[in-house]
């Protein structure tokens, strides 16, 4: 891999991404049905044949390289070269009718996450971004906000429940009640509000590989930090926190996170 392969890899990445969600958006508002995975969150038909469908441009255009998608496991595990997909983050939302979902694609080779796009169908919004190439939202470079004071900021989680995590979920409450404004613009949307500079913070203790894959590029090349909540800029700790670069630090203390590892270079 070289320098000069991530200007394509970013057009492709925004090209896989399209074409899920275009796939997705057509059954989007239309009477399928969902049925409950074994972790217990919900599939449809749309999520099937959007992965089916990245799965096959894929095949034709990258045949070595390796794929990890949500809803069809591994192709070609040991390859150097690994798409990452999530044909519809935000599932709940999409059964609904809620806009608020978006298809989700990644590159890595090895650990490193090379390029990601996040595409949201029904916002006509799309992310992208590549090592060194920036992060670009509807072919306008995006940066993340400046704000610097926690009462300003606007924090965002998918479900502030928190599930069985009970210390985290205190953590969540009281910065939330720190913060100007608390919502929860969850799923992938929420990482487009931070790396748009929309809100400051979003927030995940639970999370998959294919959910946060796409992000760590988006959110870092966009000026922001990401990590899990260790404090490591990682896409396999199970959890993510994203921020802008100026509230990094003190956001993270405010969730017990670790800043010791954070990475923070990239303003």
């Amino acid at each position: 891999m070289t320098s000069s392969d991530l200007p394509a890899l970013l057009q492709a990445t925004a090209d896989v991404a399209r074409l899920m969600g275009d796939t997705a958006q057509s059954y989007f508002r239309t009477p399928i049905a969902a049925e409950i995975k074994n972790d217990g969150s919900p599939v449809t038909i749309a999520d099937r044949q959007a992965e089916l469908s990245a799965r096959d441009w894929i095949a034709q255009r990258f045949p070595n390289d390796g794929v990890l998608g949500e809803e069809f496991g591994e192709h070609h595990p040991a390859a150097a070269r690994q798409w990452i997909l999530d044909p519809i983050d935000g599932t709940k939302s999409f059964v609904r009718g809620v806009p608020l979902w978006g298809s989700l694609v990644a590159v890595c080779d090895g650990s490193s996450v090379l390029a990601g796009a996040a595409y949201f169908p029904p916002l006509d919004e799309i992310i992208v971004a590549a090592l060194g190439e920036g992060a670009w939202w509807n072919s306008i470079r995006c940066h993340v906000s400046a704000v610097s004071d926690i009462g300003q900021a606007t924090v965002l989680t998918t479900d502030e429940r928190f599930g069985d995590h009970d210390e985290r979920r205190a953590l969540w409450r009281a910065l939330s009640a720190r913060a100007g404004l608390a919502r929860g613009w969850g799923d992938c949307f929420g990482y487009l509000m931070v790396a748009t500079g929309r809100a400051e913070a979003m927030v995940d203790p639970v999370l998959s590989p294919w959910d946060a894959a796409p992000f760590l590029p988006i959110i870092t090349e966009a000026g922001g930090v990401f990590s899990d909540w260790t404090g490591r800029a990682t896409i396999r700790g199970g959890s993510a926190i994203a921020t802008n670069h100026a509230l990094a630090v003190d956001l993270r203390v405010a969730l017990d996170c670790p800043v010791d590892l954070l990475e923070m270079e990239r303003i």
